[in-house]
């Protein structure tokens, strides 16, 4: 059965898309928890990062340079933002479709709470 993402990466659920092409799909969270908040998510369905497999490092290295093209489209390049993957339960994933977070547009403090 699709994931969440997989449904919106193939338009069956709407999202505010702000990059696609044929390897991931970026788009804006619907619960923000900074001024920009992004998912960045692989067309193929890896569960999780424990997933991943030598044959996907290129898609993974992809993912990573899309994060990239974002935060300048974005405006946030220059002061800097926070690329997230949360892996399985202990982390907060909650959609098992690895998936990059891009938070910027503000300080974001330290990386965990105390």
């Amino acid at each position: 059965m699709p994931t969440l993402f997989t449904k919106i990466i193939n338009g069956d659920i709407p999202a505010d898309i702000v990059y696609q092409d044929e390897q991931v799909t970026a788009f804006r969270d619907i619960e923000p928890q900074a001024p920009v908040h992004i998912l960045i998510v692989p067309a193929k369905e890896i569960p999780t990062v424990n997933d991943i497999q030598p044959e996907d490092e290129q898609l993974i290295g992809h993912m990573f340079s899309v994060a990239r093209k974002i935060a300048e489209q974005e405006g946030v390049a220059q002061d800097g933002y926070r690329l997230l993957i949360n892996t399985n339960e202990h982390a907060g994933q909650e959609i098992f479709h690895v998936h990059m977070h891009l938070f910027g547009g503000k300080p974001l403090g330290p990386m965990l709470t105390r």
